[in-house]
């Protein structure tokens, strides 16, 4: 039994620290594909692909591992929470695409760290999980983290270093509301998975299969110029396989663990970003990325170090 905790512990560690890295990523990736400055492909191509494999993935998981399970009784029960959860997800998808036109990129930067508050006051309200003070505090911490990367942690030794923040009335009332419905998203998505006793890649063969399925609704409805794989490289490949890959990771930490745990994930890939974007884009570290370090550092402490 300790034999098999410690495989768990190393499988666990290992997810975690993949996750990490696929998050911190994600942004120099994007820049890698870009062309003349540009995003050359379409951004709903790419979220129908990564669901699309992610279904696939829950597919081969059910049919390798869980097979005795096929034949288990689901009734429509089981699938119809996850239809609403796909659409909170892909709510937020657009909402992303749309707030852009009313801040610049580095507001949006900003101000999305608040979907981290936004996320602890739904788990704790709907989850019943009281969070200490002192877990307050961490949490906290891990915002004022994002806030300091995101007004300079990174710096381009060419550009003059003043930051200007840009954001309409609009803006601030979308960024609002993407932090509430991202918060309600992952809450209620950790519910469903919690608290249904179905395996979880039968769990989330359903959440993916509506996840295709609105996502390609949307890919339709905005009917973008193009073909559906115009613009794609292999950098896109890479996105598509690593973003696929994480949200099952994140199923899992959320089956398993909490949103709380995907939180703190999110901002320490703040480190793999800074490294890669020094490595990639010869970008320099300034005194608020080690700021927000010291942050993330002190808020791991708090969270689960001390008791």
């Amino acid at each position: 039994a300790s034999a098999n905790r410690v495989l768990w512990r190393g499988l666990w560690g290992l997810m975690l620290i993949l996750s990490v890295v696929i998050y911190g990523s994600h942004a120099p990736l994007l820049t890698q594909c870009k062309v003349d400055g540009m995003i050359p492909f379409s951004s709903t191509s790419v979220v129908v692909l990564v669901e699309l494999t992610k279904l696939v993935f829950s597919l081969l998981f059910l049919l390798t591992w869980d097979r005795e399970l096929l034949g288990v009784a689901v009734s429509w029960r089981h699938v119809a929470p996850f239809a609403l959860s796909a659409l909170l997800y892909a709510a937020n998808n657009n909402l992303v695409v749309h707030m852009q036109l009313f801040m610049d990129p580095s507001t949006y930067q900003v101000l999305s760290n608040l979907k981290i508050v936004s996320t602890a006051l739904l788990y704790s309200l709907f989850l019943r999980q009281r969070l200490s003070m002192r877990k307050w505090l961490a949490l906290l911490l891990l915002v004022a983290a994002g806030v300091s990367y995101s007004c300079g942690g990174l710096q381009d030794p060419g550009s003059p270093s003043k930051m200007q923040l840009h954001i309409t009335l609009v803006g601030l009332l979308l960024i609002s509301v993407y932090c509430l419905i991202s918060g309600l998203s992952a809450v209620y998505t950790e519910a469903i998975l919690k608290t249904q006793a179905l395996p979880l890649s039968l769990q989330n063969l359903f959440l993916y299969f509506f996840g295709v399925l609105l996502n390609l609704i949307g890919y339709f409805w905005s009917s973008a110029e193009g073909g559906f794989l115009e613009g794609f490289s292999s950098w896109v490949l890479v996105i598509v396989v690593s973003q696929a890959l994480n949200g099952l990771i994140m199923s899992v930490v959320m089956k398993h663990s909490s949103n709380i745990t995907r939180l703190f994930v999110i901002s320490c890939s703040i480190l793999v970003n800074a490294l890669l974007s020094v490595a990639l884009f010869n970008l320099q570290l300034t005194l608020l990325f080690f700021i927000a370090v010291s942050c993330i550092g002190l808020a791991i402490h708090l969270y689960y170090g001390v008791t």
